[in-house]
């Protein structure tokens, strides 16, 4: 992304473009982007040198302005879809979890918030031709919900076609019955997860410009970063916003956060995968009173809204409760010790 010369806009000189490219502003697509204040703050310099710096980066990245409905359809060729490796869900969600969207994913505690995320996180690093992107994982975790024995699980519980083709594209020697091969390509899945706990909201916050820059250091590599999960998006703001009084002040907050999620999937073609927490609507009367923590902000901002809550033993219901080109619809899985299943 380096390559394009920042020194070449106007008020950009070798100091300033230094700074810009510390701050993750290292092309002309990510400037053309960010807004004047953001800009002003990283690069310390003055609003309006920062807003005429955004202007000649749109120009020269060609972003901001009208297309017909043609080049918008086929620019939208390069989205890529996730499966989820579960035919109904992925019928429901039309070919699986899409590219340069937000999907979030809402339950009550068990329903299997996280199992959905260590899942795709196996998922995405599949050939495309098997369901896959082809891409490595960023892994923001805020509750401590992270655990590699769980990609170890569902690697294993993988078919063993899609398991022989995956060791022959990875160059790893034997079958899914050696054991020696079989560690070999859980190892090589976990080195390509790349994980951080966001210790508060603050820092979650951070973390997100940190996966900004390592998804623009992956970028040209032969494992682009392909999903971004944020296990949960939501705890860090609940526990410390209580109260009506600091509601304003964790809105706008999440409000910024998401947006940078939604700058990292489109500027590098990445799903963002979160799944949000629940509260319980002591005002309703009929129908499930169970309702995702965030507010308008967040039911605005996510692409894809998937209600998860649980059935009879392992069975989960997967509802899609928003989405812009898809009907609502409800689908069946099961989690299980090798991963989500059909049911």
């Amino acid at each position: 992304m380096a390559e394009d010369d920042l020194e070449s806009l106007p008020g950009v000189g070798p100091a300033t473009a230094d700074k810009l490219v510390e701050n993750g502003y290292d092309s002309y697509q990510s400037i053309a982007v960010a807004s004047p204040g953001e800009l002003s703050n990283k690069a310390d310099i003055g609003s309006s040198t920062a807003s005429d710096i955004i202007n000649a980066a749109r120009k020269a990245a060609d972003v901001g302005g009208f297309e017909t409905g043609s080049m918008v359809l086929e620019r939208r060729k390069e989205i890529g879809k996730l499966s989820w490796q579960i035919d109904e869900v992925d019928e429901l969600l039309g070919g699986g979890l899409e590219t340069q969207s937000i999907t979030e994913v809402y339950g009550e505690f068990g329903a299997g918030k996280s199992q959905i995320t260590h899942q795709l996180a196996v998922n995405v690093q599949l050939p495309r031709e098997l369901g896959g992107l082809g891409g490595a994982c960023i892994f923001i975790d805020s509750e401590d919900t992270f655990r590699p024995e769980r990609i170890d699980d569902m690697v294993r519980g993988l078919d063993d076609d899609i398991l022989q083709t995956t060791m022959d594209e990875r160059e790893i020697e034997g079958s899914p019955d050696d054991e020696d091969a079989m560690e070999e390509l859980i190892a090589d899945f976990l080195d390509k997860i790349h994980v951080a706990k966001a210790f508060n909201s603050n820092h979650q916050i951070l973390l997100a410009e940190k996966a900004k820059e390592l998804a623009g250091e992956h970028e040209d590599s032969d494992w682009p970063v392909r999903l971004l999960c944020v296990d949960s998006l939501t705890a860090h703001f609940r526990a410390e916003y209580v109260g009506r009084g600091q509601l304003a002040e964790r809105q706008q907050k999440l409000n910024k956060h998401l947006h940078d999620l939604m700058r990292i999937g489109d500027l590098y073609n990445t799903g963002i995968l979160v799944t949000n927490q629940v509260a319980s609507n002591p005002d309703s009367y009929f129908g499930d009173p169970t309702q995702p923590i965030g507010g308008n902000i967040l039911g605005h901002t996510s692409t894809f809204r998937i209600y998860l809550r649980k059935s009879k033993g392992d069975k989960r219901i997967v509802r899609l409760v928003d989405a812009p080109n898809l009907a609502d619809g409800e689908a069946v899985m099961r989690v299980q010790d090798g991963g989500l299943k059909p049911e």
